[in-house]
């Protein structure tokens, strides 16, 4: 059946009648108030927010489909999060924590384009996405999490749908990411510390060796990589290793004179000396 298909960007739970949206269903003879009326209502966890929405209608019988555009699901994990961006090491370091209330949300903001059937089904997979970030949820991490959804500790909360905090659960959650970064610091501190010590004590040895050690010692990939280029930049510069196009300490001067031409004159300030007066013999 053929349909007639209508995209816009309406600020979530807020679409009306007027342009874009109502000159463009009106020729299509569809019901503007039942469209917009679905719009809202796919779109209220968005307020703040530019969505992106598709209405597609079928031209003979006027029935619509509202399809809503969402940002992805890592996006909107990081702005109910109020964090920049993910763990850069999930499985050691967790930089939020986030309550099942925020993954419902989630899970109803991207509803269309998840796998899931369910809610339930949806949570664990926004869950799921929490996991590759370092982030927490309910304090737990996120496979003990979707643990407790598949036990049904979150049923009520599930099929409620809820998704609002009060005051005191939102203070809970930036004390708890205060928390959580002072523990990262303090850990990376002491990987620090424990990756010099065995960096010195394999002085010498292949890169390649050092950072089978330094994995084998639990040191995370990042931190090895940075201090191993540290190591090699001290090393270089102790053994007077120029930087890579810079000429070292005399060069120039050797240079010049290795590469100077067959019979070329000297140079002025070799010579400096001025040429040798001829001798005349037949004169005493």
């Amino acid at each position: 059946m053929p349909t007639q298909t209508v995209e816009s960007l309406v600020e979530g739970g807020k679409a009306t009648a007027a342009p874009p949206l109502g000159p463009a269903l009106g020729p299509l003879g569809v019901n503007i108030g039942l469209v917009i009326a679905e719009i809202n209502k796919k779109t209220a966890d968005f307020k703040g927010m530019q969505v992106p929405v598709k209405i597609a209608v079928r031209t003979e019988t006027k029935e619509f489909t509202v399809t809503v555009g969402t940002p992805p699901a890592s996006q909107l994990i990081l702005k109910e999060a109020n964090i920049e961006k993910g763990s850069s090491n999930p499985a050691l370091e967790k930089v939020a924590d986030l309550k099942i209330e925020q993954i419902i949300k989630i899970a109803k903001m991207k509803q269309d384009s998840l796998l899931g059937k369910s809610m339930k089904e949806r949570v664990k997979e926004i869950i799921g996405t929490c996991r590759a970030m370092g982030i927490l949820v309910e304090g737990e991490p996120a496979g003990d999490a979707t643990k407790q959804v598949n036990d049904g500790n979150f049923d009520s909360e599930i099929a409620s749908e809820k998704t609002e905090l009060t005051a005191e659960e939102l203070k809970e959650l930036e004390e708890e990411k205060k928390k959580l970064a002072k523990e990262i610091e303090a850990k990376r501190a002491e990987f620090t510390v424990k990756a010099k010590a065995l960096i010195e004590s394999m002085k010498g040895k292949p890169t390649g060796e050092v950072k089978a050690k330094l994995a084998e010692a639990g040191i995370p990939t990042m931190i090895s990589d940075e201090l191993l280029g540290e190591a090699k930049a001290a090393a270089a510069a102790a053994a007077g290793i120029a930087a890579p196009g810079a000429a070292a300490p005399g060069a120039a001067g050797a240079a010049g004179a290795a590469g100077a031409k067959p019979g070329a004159a000297p140079a002025a300030g070799a010579a400096g000396a001025k040429p040798e007066a001829k001798k005349d013999f037949g004169k005493k």
